[in-house]
């Protein structure tokens, strides 16, 4: 069992802004996560994907826990989700050239899914662009892994470090309402919010 505080308690400052507390968040649970992304025996940089989505759809959706000290179980359940979604838009199919023998091509699960995480990064890339800089540079040096110390996020942009948790906190509220995340969200889409779904910070 993990000592320190509890997940009641650490959930509790993560959603009041507090970074060092959502930092142990992650620390605690990224074995959880890579656990189960083994288990789908993906590529490195799928694992990096489904990692980061899975972190990113967390930081969205920590308030909306009834029972914070269940979040293993929704880390667990969300990864699972991710890592079959990652699977099923990267399989391939192998056709046979009876002349040429054997040989691989991109099929149409593969182009889907390639277009799927380049219109992602083209709508996060062209709503990050709508924020004011300083909000925009700040949810960025926070997204990098692992997240810097908020004493090192304010030596780098040289902004208090009382400050930098509400400013965080109001350029996500932001980023939601950008017209390039509006329009991504507003495409159809089959998937639950959470189930890898277009969240509006599972971008990556």
């Amino acid at each position: 069992m993990p000592t320190g505080p509890s997940l009641t308690s650490l959930v509790a400052r993560a959603i009041a802004g507090d970074e060092e507390a959502w930092a142990e968040i992650v620390r605690r649970h990224t074995k959880l996560v890579m656990a189960r992304v083994r288990q789908f025996r993906l590529s490195p940089s799928q694992a990096e994907d489904v990692a980061q989505t899975v972190w990113l759809n967390l930081l969205e959706h920590l308030g909306d826990l009834r029972d914070p000290e269940a979040l293993p179980g929704w880390i667990s359940t969300a990864t699972r989700h991710e890592c079959i979604r990652m699977t099923n838009l990267s399989r391939r199919s192998v056709p046979v050239d009876p002349q040429a023998g054997r040989f691989d091509v991109q099929d149409d699960a593969e182009l889907d899914g390639d277009l799927l995480r380049t219109e992602r990064h083209a709508a996060l890339r062209a709503a990050l662009a709508e924020l004011p800089d300083h909000q925009r540079r700040l949810l960025l040096l926070l997204s990098t892994d692992p997240p810097p110390t908020y004493q090192e996020v304010s030596a780098q942009l040289g902004i208090p470090v009382g400050s930098i948790g509400p400013t965080r906190q109001r350029g996500l509220a932001r980023l939601r309402q950008t017209a390039a995340i509006r329009s991504y969200l507003g495409a159809p889409t089959g998937a639950a919010p959470g189930e890898g779904g277009r969240d509006v910070l599972a971008l990556g």
